[in-house]
């Protein structure tokens, strides 16, 4: 019985709860369980809330009981990403400088996730400071892919996306800044998304570039996603940054799962020279498979693109450099040095040299650099008029197109260890993912199929800023069309993990 409830969507749970066929506690110990087999080899979760989770289900069945109306997934499991503050559990963003520090407040998100009745299991692994795309850079180490676990799960929301392959949580959340969110979806074979920049709350998530952070869901299914989305997303009046207008019907659109007239943008820029042949396979059967289903697919270039990865790699350090001066010793977190002979600056120097780790440190360098003195408007100020062409060209393409399909990723998961020392090839992993953080929009990625190498692949489908339901319109169809579904189910044999 407990596997399988693990192996059901969480829209599944949700509905079985509902019927009273099993309690919300049972959901909630047959995950746990799930975690103590497998969370020694996949090591997704940095922290395991048991108690707190235990007595957030027992909330759910008393409410239940009680006939309280309740949220659309009361009694569903999901992992948190370490980047959003909880009162009840460490929050350390996957860095020594914050190893054990528990935060006086929640997250926006944590509180509406707690409200709907969302049990939280706990908080999972991420580079360190969301800064990586292969979960590599956490100061407690990597964790690993339940496809194949001597390869990377992607990153920064590594961890949560390997717990939800690896059917220790059905939902989980993380961050996606130039990709953190779709890149681990798609090498771990799950949905991931970016909403609309603005469309859910970055309060109480500890910052990384400010411009470019979104929260967002991951899930095996399109409708999962979507049902999170709901849940976690709306106007939030802590965040300046919040768009006050209407979550968009993302819901309704993954039920509806119909591209009959859509208009489907190729991004040839997204889908040429450095990807892997088995991903531009997979790729190219996504699209024809589209059109079979009666979208209207033609090719529309956005020429800027090209410079996406540079722009955003001047402009997130340099954003990170000023949101990480706030880890100064003095106020919160590690403190070295402090012997009562040593300055302030010595104690801060030495807590930061100690407390940040090598990839961090060269962002902050970077950063720095960038937005110094004479180096302002060569950098930075062209980098960010980089980004407004990166914008125009989004805008020109969904002139021509309802929505934008690539590659989520170049490549399938790459073997752990093999791109730690390369810095270029590790940014490189997020190619097709960055210009939509750029410009805000949202996007998603779906499961498209396995390449030859036996992993899988993550389709990209980009949509104009608030039009969140159009890319779960298409993925789910795409879901539906490719049962992806199927294939986790083998992949739980295959691995040995249960």
């Amino acid at each position: 019985m407990a596997g399988e409830l693990t192996m059901m969507t969480a829209a599944g749970l949700a509905a079985a709860m509902a019927a009273g066929e099993v309690s919300a506690l049972e959901v909630t110990d047959a995950h746990l369980a799930r975690i103590g087999d497998a969370d020694d080899r996949v090591r997704a979760f940095l922290h395991v809330a048991t108690e707190q989770a235990r007595q957030a289900a027992r909330a759910v069945d008393q409410r239940r009981a009680a006939g309280e109306p309740l949220g659309a997934l009361a009694g569903v499991p999901l992992a948190l990403k370490d980047v959003f503050t909880t009162t009840d559990m460490p929050t350390t963003c996957g860095s020594a400088i914050l190893d054990g520090w528990r935060p006086p407040y929640d997250a926006t998100i944590t509180r509406r996730l707690r409200a709907g009745g969302v049990v939280i299991l706990g908080k999972t692994n991420m580079d360190e400071f969301a800064m990586g795309s292969s979960t590599e850079n956490s100061a407690f180490g990597p964790s690993h892919n339940p496809w194949d676990l001597s390869r990377v799960p992607g990153g920064s929301s590594g961890g949560s996306a390997a717990a939800v392959a690896a059917f220790e949580a059905p939902l989980g959340i993380g961050t996606d800044t130039g990709g953190s969110i779709r890149q681990p979806a798609a090498v771990c074979g799950v949905v991931g998304v970016k909403p609309t920049y603005g469309g859910s709350s970055r309060y109480g998530v500890v910052a990384f570039a400010s411009s470019l952070d979104s929260p967002g869901p991951l899930a095996r299914t399109v409708l999962d996603a979507a049902l999170l989305h709901e849940v976690m997303s709306g106007h939030d009046p802590c965040d300046a940054t919040s768009v006050d207008a209407p979550v968009p019907p993302v819901v309704a659109a993954a039920r509806q799962a119909d591209v009959s007239g859509l208009r489907i943008g190729v991004v040839p820029e997204l889908s040429g020279e450095g990807c892997q042949p088995g991903v531009l396979a997979r790729f190219s059967e996504a699209v024809e498979l589209l059109e079979s289903l009666g979208a209207k697919v033609a090719e529309v270039s956005c020429p800027h693109f090209s410079y996406a990865l540079p722009a955003y790699y001047l402009i997130a350090p340099s954003e990170c450099s000023s949101n990480l001066a706030r880890f100064d010793a003095m106020r919160y977190g590690l403190r070295v040095g402090d012997d009562g002979t040593a300055s302030a600056e010595e104690v801060m120097s030495l807590t930061r040299a100690q407390g940040f780790g090598a990839e961090v440190k060269r962002r902050i360098m970077l950063g720095t650099y960038a937005l110094s003195s004479g180096y302002y408007d060569a950098y930075y100020g062209k980098a960010q008029q980089v980004r407004t062409l990166i914008i125009r060209d989004f805008e020109a393409a969904f002139e021509q197109a309802d929505v934008l399909v690539s590659p989520t990723t170049p490549t399938t998961a790459f073997p752990l260890g093999e791109r730690v020392d390369d810095p270029l090839a590790m940014y490189v992993a997020d190619l097709c993912t960055i210009p939509s953080d750029l410009a805000g929009n949202a996007a998603l990625s779906v499961p498209c199929g396995l390449a030859p190498d036996g992993l899988p692949v993550g389709l990209q489908i980009m949509a104009p800023v608030l039009a969140d339901d159009r890319i779960y319109r298409v993925g789910a169809a795409v879901e539906a069309a490719l049962d992806s579904r199927r294939g986790h189910r083998l992949l739980d044999q295959a691995k040995g993990l249960s």
